[in-house]
């Protein structure tokens, strides 16, 4: 997602093969490395730049063309996080990428905003599964806890002290791209049980 050529060829492909676009999720990220910020590599920061964020500009240059040729309720979706409303601590690259898709969206919302588009960002909490396993795992390791110590450590700066699955991210996104949304853009919307703090 991070290779422009390889964009503009899924781009193409949609045009080719489904005649247009209707919706853009913008889904593609990364962990990014966890730690703390002396202690990250020039290189890491930047891959975790370049796939949470570049990316997301690299399908908007190319799909917002298309979307302004549909008047079938033509949507974008970019994937945020709660990190893009909170502080990380040893999570800064990841966090940067997540504020600045905030950032990304709301400007879009305005200048998309006069030709029908709509621009919205989903801030999905922890979510359930092998990736937020990998995250609190790394977290762990950095602060030194147990894994099952950082999983409660997690779950108590959440309301309703649970995860937040796939499917509620997904119900989130149908929503913003059905005409049940038509008139919600620019909002980054969280899914995530109310994480208080980071």
């Amino acid at each position: 997602m991070a290779n422009r050529e390889q964009v503009d060829k899924v781009i193409d492909d949609a045009r080719a093969k489904l005649g247009g676009l209707d919706i853009l999720i913008n889904n593609a990220g990364i962990a990014g490395p966890t730690g703390e910020v002396k202690s990250i590599q020039p290189d890491d920061w930047e891959r975790t730049i370049s796939t949470n964020l570049n990316s997301q500009y690299y399908f908007l240059r190319k799909a917002v063309p298309l979307l302004k040729e549909t008047s079938d309720c033509p949507a974008i979706i970019a994937m945020s996080s709660v990190a893009g409303r909170l502080g990380y601590a040893f999570r800064t690259p990841y966090a940067s990428t997540k504020w600045a898709i905030v950032g990304l969206v709301k400007s879009l919302a305005v200048e998309l905003g006069p030709t029908n588009i709509r621009v919205n960002a989903i801030l999905p909490g922890v979510v359930q599964g092998e990736r937020m396993d990998r995250v609190i795992a790394a977290r762990a390791k950095s602060t030194g806890v147990s894994f099952d110590e950082m999983k409660e450590q997690y779950l108590k700066k959440i309301s309703l002290r649970r995860m937040v699955t796939v499917n509620d991210i997904a119900a989130m996104a149908l929503f913003l791209a059905s005409p049940a949304g038509h008139n919600i853009t620019g909002q980054a919307i969280s899914v995530d049980g109310n994480v208080e703090y980071l």
